[in-house]
């Protein structure tokens, strides 16, 4: 545990850290080309470079000028065409299908605002493309269930056909989402054993050896002293945060840090500042200023300073700069929050995230965060750290006091899962998918990039995002890939900046080569239809070459 600034002797313990005691959202714009080696201006400046960084390759290309400008446009006339709209709904010239609250008198609107008018005029338009009933397993392939509108979005009509499609959309990262197997074989067992629900919180009578089991798997596969778990993944951190630090603590918090991060920041009462994305230069001038200057006002050292940051960020692709963060936190003495979503699993040579990837000490980070939803195929999430932090978080956190405990199969979907991933099954097959999604993120993203298309992250990084910009284009690049055989997901404001819309794709390491190659098709196909083709930069050196796969 880091010490506080001048604290020699007896830290204080509160809210499961030790005391601190220190002296008293758009991102920075874009760089027009690649990052390598922490050189460009989106990551900031580092004129020494460490080991890990000679290997560190991230590209964010900038938005094309013209581009900006047009989608710009289309925004724009889609909003007056919804502001005509919606004064002929109000004159009766056109029929209004939307729900709108009952106008009660004396009472102001509930949830009247601009999001209902973008909802109604924008997104209705392209509702199509999202919220799409499955019916399969969410594996490598899944059925969708084909529907039609025939009034434009507003209602939706079920044709009773089913298409079999490839699955670029779903966090499968490691394959687990299976509905056949060992894992699937075990869920099936445990639930002849425990049934399905708990119905009960584990400081009642919802603790079982199995979660047990599950606790100290978890703890031995992060490598950290202790590991609680809870049922669902979102208040893992919206319902924790508030029980480490408090009024009178400052979070430094990634502007591009998950909603759950967010709120559980905001439910702390703590001093939110955020800092650019990744910029590890701006993280230090905050570092730097909180130490100096303290609290506003009075002055007064901050009770202690808590770094909030995600291992894979989820819709830039980008890696965290861990190394440098962790440095930074033991130059300042404050503590790190780290937010392991998208990388557990996914990331490191033996799949145990951002930490094992760049081969730190897990004892550096104070707050290791991860969820289930991802790379294992279940739900639920996990904090893990010191004994002192987890036991502190037993009895002070609300989503292990009053949730119901984890579901039986649901635990044992990640029991089975991680003992897999940790080779504790006797075999390689953890290995080998491991491997085999380290291999398909080169391979799909090194191809991407060679075909003229503006992709943002980490060569690494399984989330892979694809730069679409114009609204029309989101929705027709949706609609097309599905009709080909791909579901993707495609994302854009106010989940993004508004002229930074996007395609996602996320990889698993079921995909095979020729799955690969047939998506990659498919983009091209679709990208020439709409001119995607957006990138002035040579491609980048990185290659899957390097990657040994396991047969």
């Amino acid at each position: 545990m880091a010490a506080g600034r001048g604290n020699t002797s007896g830290e204080s313990m509160k809210n499961g850290l030790m005391e601190p005691v220190g002296g008293s959202k758009h991102r920075n714009g874009h760089t027009n080309g690649k990052h390598k080696n922490g050189l460009n201006g989106k990551n900031g400046r580092h004129e020494k470079h460490s080991e890990w960084q000679d290997d560190f390759h991230e590209s964010f290309e900038e938005t094309p000028l013209l581009v900006a400008i047009l989608t710009y446009l289309g925004y724009a006339l889609l909003v007056v065409i919804g502001q005509i709209r919606d004064l002929m709904r109000a004159y009766g010239i056109e029929k209004d299908k939307s729900c709108t609250e009952p106008k009660l008198e004396g009472f102001v609107p509930l949830f009247l605002s601009w999001e209902s008018f973008y909802t109604r005029n924008l997104y209705r338009r392209v509702r199509d493309c999202w919220n799409r009933p499955v019916a399969s397993c969410a594996g490598v392939r899944l059925d969708v269930m084909e529907r039609t509108s025939p009034d434009f979005g507003w209602n939706f009509q079920l044709t009773g056909k089913k298409l079999d499609v490839m699955n670029f959309g779903s966090y499968n990262y490691l394959g687990f989402a299976e509905s056949s197997g060992p894992c699937a074989s075990a869920v099936h067992g445990v639930i002849q054993k425990y049934g399905v629900g708990v119905c009960a919180s584990r400081q009642e009578m919802g603790y079982m050896d199995i979660h047990k089991e599950l606790d100290e798997l978890v703890a031995e596969y992060l490598g950290v002293e202790a590991a609680m778990t809870v049922p669902m993944g979102f208040a893992t951190n919206s319902l924790n945060m508030p029980a480490l630090v408090s009024k009178g603590s400052l979070i430094l918090s990634d502007e591009l840090n998950h909603a759950s991060l967010i709120l559980g920041s905001r439910l702390t009462g703590a001093v939110i500042r955020t800092f650019k994305h990744n910029d590890m230069t701006d993280l230090e001038r905050k570092l730097r200023d909180a130490v100096c200057h303290g609290q506003p006002r009075t002055h007064r050292p901050w009770k202690k300073i808590l770094i909030v940051v995600e291992g894979v960020y989820s819709m830039e692709g980008s890696i965290v700069r861990l190394p440098e963060v962790v440095r930074l936190k033991q130059k300042y003495k404050a503590y790190i929050y780290l937010d392991e979503a998208h990388s557990v699993g996914a990331m490191g040579p033996h799949g145990r995230g951002v930490v094992d990837y760049f081969g730190l000490d897990p004892s550096s980070i104070d707050i290791l965060m991860g969820t289930f939803t991802k790379s294992f195929g279940s739900a639920g999430g996990y904090i893990g750290g010191s004994k002192r932090l987890i036991n502190h978080l037993k009895v002070h956190a609300h989503s292990f006091i009053y949730s119901s405990a984890m579901s039986p199969p649901v635990a044992q979907q990640v029991i089975s899962s991680m003992r897999i991933i940790m080779g504790k099954d006797g075999t390689q097959e953890g290995m080998r998918r491991i491997r085999q999604l380290a291999w398909n993120t080169r391979y799909f993203r090194k191809r991407l990039h060679d075909r003229g298309y503006i992709i943002y992250g980490n060569k690494d990084s399984p989330v892979v995002p694809l730069l679409l910009y114009m609204p029309s284009k989101v929705a027709m690049f949706s609609r097309e890939t599905l009709r080909r055989g791909m579901a993707t997901v495609v994302v854009g404001f106010p989940a993004t900046p508004l002229i930074e819309t996007r395609a996602r794709f996320c990889l698993s390491a079921s995909h095979t080569k020729e799955m690969l190659d047939k998506a990659l098709k498919i983009i091209d196909d679709v990208g020439d239809m709409l001119r995607l083709r957006y990138s002035s930069l040579p491609s980048p050196d990185f290659s899957e070459k390097g990657i040994q796969l396991i047969e």
